[in-house]
């Protein structure tokens, strides 16, 4: 079956400008990375690339035609020459006060899409920039890439298109824990984090939001023992699903930082080669920040090294115990948002053995 891209025009092409009605020349301007990237996914992939774009009015005296048609074919002449052409253009012409079925997000135009086995709709994206073209993609059943929203750039677009999505999800459940981790490493940042302690659900924000991942993390704990299976368990369990959702890990950047935290410096240094390595350069003074242990941090990167089977080197200085704990995290989140990037136009394993 042929997967389709419903590419939308204004917003996601072209630059809109501020009335939305692009008229003239001077008004044109060319999305960032629409070139290089559109391109690549036209080479590189077999998706049928079709044109949805609401023009409102087209035709009338608010928008005559002669100022559409020249920048159009303009638009199609430039794409054309950068590789990017198009299997067909689907253009509505109505108002929004005119509730047609025809205007996006309605389907209308997009009949010969729906309930016809020679399409894999379930595997073709709306792409788009406006929550419209989210609603086109529910409505016929596909996904959504909306530019502009949570970080979607044209380069994301493209890598999520030849790459694939880095989701993943694990459950452990034995006597001790219970817990559910989600993980998406090319996320937001968004964090849904619960594990009955609320430092350590701190800590572990810290990752998701300044790795730019998206993290949940639901535990379910011990704790009337004491903190020890919940914080190894979870690090067990979250390192695990970090390794599933980097695959095969092709085209990964592989290594990952340093940073300063008031009177603390923090380095979380790492390598996604497949040998788990703790060394950890760190001394606490006191026996607990907030409701967790200080020493069971080390056991934590120990158990997320040996899960996620990353050498990891860590070393922290300073006075104040939390801003040490907090800068480590924080150093893990930025490593692991370097580690992971991926380039899609160098996609291979970025080792000499052939294997990571």
């Amino acid at each position: 079956m042929q997967r389709v891209l419903f590419i939308d025009r204004d917003g996601t092409l072209i630059e809109e400008p501020y009335d939305e009605q692009i008229d003239s020349f001077e008004k044109l301007k060319f999305v960032d990375g629409v070139f290089r990237n559109l391109g690549f996914i036209r080479r590189k992939l077999d998706f049928r690339f079709v044109m949805v774009s609401n023009q409102d009015g087209l035709g009338t005296t608010s928008f005559p035609e002669d100022t559409f048609w020249p920048v159009h074919n303009f638009i199609l002449q430039t794409l054309e020459g950068e590789g990017i052409s198009f299997d067909e253009q689907l253009i509505d012409r109505h108002f929004p006060e005119d509730n047609s079925p025809m205007r996006k997000p309605g389907t209308g135009m997009l009949t010969e899409y729906l309930n016809n086995d020679k399409y894999d709709l379930a595997n073709s994206y709306v792409i788009g920039d406006r929550e419209t073209d989210r609603k086109l993609a529910e409505n016929i059943g596909c996904k959504a890439l909306i530019l502009g929203q949570d970080g979607m750039t044209w380069d994301k677009i493209a890598e999520i298109l030849f790459a694939g999505e880095r989701i993943a999800e694990v459950s452990r459940k034995t006597k001790e824990t219970d817990i559910y981790v989600k993980v998406n490493l090319d996320g937001s940042g968004k964090c849904d984090i619960s594990t009955g302690l609320g430092f350590f659900d701190h800590m572990l924000e810290q990752i998701g939001k300044h790795g730019m991942m998206d993290l949940t993390i639901h535990t379910k704990g011990d704790l009337h023992v004491d903190e020890h299976h919940t914080i190894e368990d979870t690090a067990i369990v979250l390192g695990e699903c970090i390794l599933k959702g980097l695959g095969d890990k092709r085209g990964i950047e592989r290594y990952g930082y340093c940073l300063p935290m008031d009177d603390c410096l923090c380095q979380a240094v790492l390598d996604f080669g497949g040998r788990p390595w703790l060394v950890w350069d760190v001394e606490f003074h006191r026996e607990r920040v907030g409701d967790v242990p200080t020493e069971m941090f080390l056991h934590f990167f120990k158990s997320f090294s040996d899960a996620a089977r990353i050498n990891l080197n860590i070393k922290a200085e300073g006075e104040n115990e939390h801003h040490k704990i907090e800068g480590i995290f924080k150093a893990l989140a930025r490593a692991l948002k370097m580690a992971v990037q991926r380039d899609i136009f160098h996609f291979e394993l970025p080792s000499t053995k052939g294997m990571l």
